[in-house]
């Protein structure tokens, strides 16, 4: 009972550091943020006024552009993203130890710092970029694809670009702990390729499949900061997004709206996540 004891207080004490840093750093301004949503006015003079805020900040045309322009982005990139990166997977698994430079290459674009991708789009997509040149030396006319409705196809293809790599390894892992028995066993039964792919790949594949996505919507809000330096605070409407409303109230210091828009995203974001785990967990619960 005194070694568990002890092993039970020395446990409590390795966690306790990262348990305060989390109710400091995270929880704590969470909660000021919930407040400052459902109050108007700073400090003392702060009145609670409930919903009123949600429903003000619903009728705010910004509000609603960005969060049209970041639902959109969402929808057609991860799933972009998810079939990309498990099509390269599937390719590579067969032979994934002749194919160890290339994984290296695939993460090369992810531990690019954002200023080297920001770089690499306006050498391409620039006014005097690459693909300019080309189209004038072809006599066709140029286009400012970084300020106008093109951006947000620029900005879809740099997210791809960048985060397709470590999806690939995330599923590359889950595709590697497949027994290779099952599929020399299906392959005796007469199975295809397409019925080995989604009787025995499909269902052993939702974990990987749900943390490539976890990470992949991640990715796709932090993508922000190259859109932010591409375009600035105020970029095409084809790309303001959430977090572009959010920066600008930050600057503005407008607590309600910075704190309302920063709520909704949160519960956005936590909605959709719990949705697709309770879904994860009912597949593997009927693969069991």
């Amino acid at each position: 009972m005194k070694l568990s004891a002890k092993n039970a207080r020395d446990g409590i004490l390795l966690v306790l550091p990262v348990v305060l840093g989390c109710l400091i750093f995270y929880a704590l301004p969470f909660i000021l943020v919930i407040r400052y949503s459902v109050t108007q006015g700073v400090g003392s003079s702060a009145r609670f006024v409930g919903a009123e805020n949600y429903l003000t900040m619903w009728q705010n045309e910004l509000f609603r552009k960005a969060f049209r322009n970041t639902a959109r982005f969402l929808l057609l990139g991860l799933p972009l993203i998810l079939v990309i990166s498990y099509a390269i997977a599937l390719l590579l698994k067969n032979e994934v130890e002749k194919h160890k430079l290339l994984k290296s290459v695939l993460l090369f674009p992810y531990i690019m710092p954002v200023i080297g991708a920001v770089l690499v789009v306006n050498l391409v997509f620039g006014k005097v970029g690459l693909l300019n040149r080309c189209l004038m030396a072809l006599g066709a006319p140029v286009r400012d694809w970084l300020h106008s409705p093109a951006s947000f196809w620029v900005a879809m293809a740099l997210y791809i670009w960048k985060n397709t790599g470590y999806s690939v390894i995330l599923l590359l892992s889950g595709l590697m702990t497949i027994p290779a028995d099952q599929y020399a066993a299906a392959q005796l039964d007469g199975a295809g390729r397409f019925r080995q792919f989604w009787h025995i790949t499909v269902p052993q594949m939702w974990y990987s499949v749900f943390f490539a996505t976890v990470f992949s919507l991640i990715n796709a809000f932090k993508c922000f900061r190259e859109i932010f330096l591409i375009g600035g605070a105020h970029p095409d409407d084809s790309v303001y997004m959430l977090q572009h409303f959010i920066n600008n109230c930050f600057e503005n210091l407008n607590y309600p709206k910075l704190a309302v828009a920063s709520v909704l995203l949160s519960v956005s974001v936590t909605a959709v996540l719990s949705v697709m785990f309770i879904w994860v967990r009912r597949k593997e619960r009927y693969r069991e």
